[in-house]
């Protein structure tokens, strides 16, 4: 059984982990182009599995070459779904991440990094439907504004907030994805136990984002 299964087997086999310099939310889509020699062993091992996976975490501290790095303790799946093999270890993989988890215990990073880990589910907690609209808007604007100071056409609302999951969390998740944060920020929004919290970091994220951009207007 792979460890992507039942708690139990997630908390007991190890997990190949992938450390990156930015963060990752559920449902993002993420490109990979893969030559260290440990994370080219990674991904032979993934793709002879059943469900080619691994997991995603944000660096605190370090590079993603070389090893020697810190790393946070929340992070996400992130499913193989296409592997281009060009030989000699390098390879070019499109990956979609899923369902976040918690690091129990870093493992021995011989032969890649490896930790045990367990599912995270979002913690109980209900938004009222306004609440979440009102940060759409507040995106939307955000949004916009950016697009106006860059010169640039910006597809159309329906388009940018269309198809966004149903459920408050992900919902959420997905709404974060398209605003220009920062990677700290990003992981707030990742490691905010429930709906709740998430939208609270992810209302102060753009209220910072689109102050900045209001600052920097003035200036000009």
């Amino acid at each position: 059984e792979s460890s992507i299964g039942s708690r139990v087997s997630v908390m007991t086999v190890p997990t190949a982990m992938f450390p990156l310099q930015s963060a990752l939310l559920p449902g993002e889509d993420l490109p990979l182009r893969v030559f260290e020699p440990r994370y080219s062993a990674l991904v032979a091992d993934c793709l002879a599995t059943d469900d080619p996976a691994f997991g995603v975490v944000l660096i605190a501290r370090g590079r993603e070459v070389g090893g020697g790095d810190e790393r946070h303790r929340v992070g996400a799946l992130a499913r193989i779904e296409s592997c281009a093999d060009h030989g000699d270890g390098r390879y070019h993989l499109e990956c979609r991440v899923r369902e976040r988890f918690r690091v129990l215990e870093w493992l021995t990073d011989a032969p890649y990094p490896r930790a045990v880990i367990e599912p995270w589910p979002d913690e109980p907690g209900e938004l009222e439907p306004a609440a979440v609209a009102s940060v759409e808007d507040d995106i939307w604007v955000l949004l916009s504004t950016l697009a106006r100071t860059r010169g640039i056409q910006l597809r159309g609302r329906d388009s940018i907030f269309g198809g966004l999951p149903p459920e408050d969390g992900n919902r959420l998740y997905a709404l974060a994805s398209r605003v220009p944060i920062g990677a700290a920020d990003k992981y707030d929004v990742l490691a905010a136990p429930g709906p709740v919290q998430r939208l609270a970091v992810l209302r102060e994220a753009v209220e910072t984002v689109t102050a900045i951009v209001r600052f920097q207007l003035s200036e000009d």
